[in-house]
């Protein structure tokens, strides 16, 4: 089994400490996750440069509406290729200290802009997909979605369809030039701004529109933690709390610092 606890003699930083006295009293947490987190299981962030066959293209040329239209069976193969990827990867501390504060705090809601599934590996309940998840698909045409119908057909080398319709059926992620998902947007940004602890974990807050969504928790009054190696870049006040490193390290060292497990004997 393993033990995601730090050490004794492993240093907590003066910034997790004190958020994790918030945290501790936290009744409604938000946790935001994005590439970082997963970066840290193995799998790639969505624009590092590909690698093997598929270094010839860049992700944004694959993930558009236009490029399934143009050639739906090259779409599908990086696609398959991505769901492999996940499929081998393991959640890490991050992902499995994420999911142990479901038993810990009252409510707690997890978005993700992670398309992987590790969340849900972990142990998350529910978590709020902002982009939508590979191992989903949607019909190209009427737009609904569908689950389980995409291995079988790729491995016989058959472009999956629609049950319903015959269409195509696409990967349930969201491409460049798409909105997000209504439901999952308007969950995302309702439990931000009714929080009153608000974590993000692992994104550069560079893609909107949940790049917002720290500002609007810290705006409607809420604690806000950054977990990145980097600045946040939301600027530096009582309410928010910059905590350096990565969510395999913090994720622990923040839980044990909250919660601490008794000596024993």
């Amino acid at each position: 089994m393993s033990d995601d606890r730090v050490s004794d003699d492993q240093d907590t930083s003066p910034g997790v400490a004190r958020f994790a006295t918030r945290l501790r009293a936290a009744r409604h947490l938000v946790v935001l996750t994005g590439a970082g987190v997963s970066a840290e299981s193995g799998l790639p962030t969505f624009r590092d440069p590909l690698t093997g066959l598929w270094a010839r293209y860049r992700p944004e040329d694959l993930a558009t509406p236009e490029a399934f239209a143009r050639d739906p069976a090259l779409v599908w193969s990086w696609y398959g290729m991505r769901r492999d990827a996940a499929r081998a990867a393991l959640p890490n501390p991050g992902h499995r200290g994420i999911a142990r504060l479901e038993s810990l705090v009252p409510r707690v809601t997890l978005i993700t802009q992670n398309v992987d599934g590790l969340h849900r590996r972990a142990g998350s309940s529910e978590p709020v997909e902002l982009h939508g998840s590979l191992f989903s698909t949607r019909c190209s045409r009427e737009g609904t979605m569908h689950e389980g119908l995409v291995d079988r057909e790729l491995e016989a080398a058959r472009l999956p369809r629609c049950p319903d319709c015959g269409a195509l059926l696409r990967p349930g992620v969201v491409w460049f030039g798409e909105a997000l998902p209504e439901d999952a947007l308007r969950r995302a940004q309702a439990a931000s701004t009714a929080c009153d602890v608000f974590l993000s974990v692992g994104t550069s807050h560079q893609v909107y529109p949940a790049a917002g969504l720290p500002a609007s928790a810290a705006a409607a009054g809420a604690t806000v933690g950054i977990v990145d190696p980097a600045p946040s870049g939301l600027g530096m006040s009582e309410a928010v709390y910059h905590l350096p490193g990565k969510a395999g390290e913090v994720l622990p060292a923040l839980l044990a610092e909250a919660w601490p497990r008794p000596m024993s004997s």
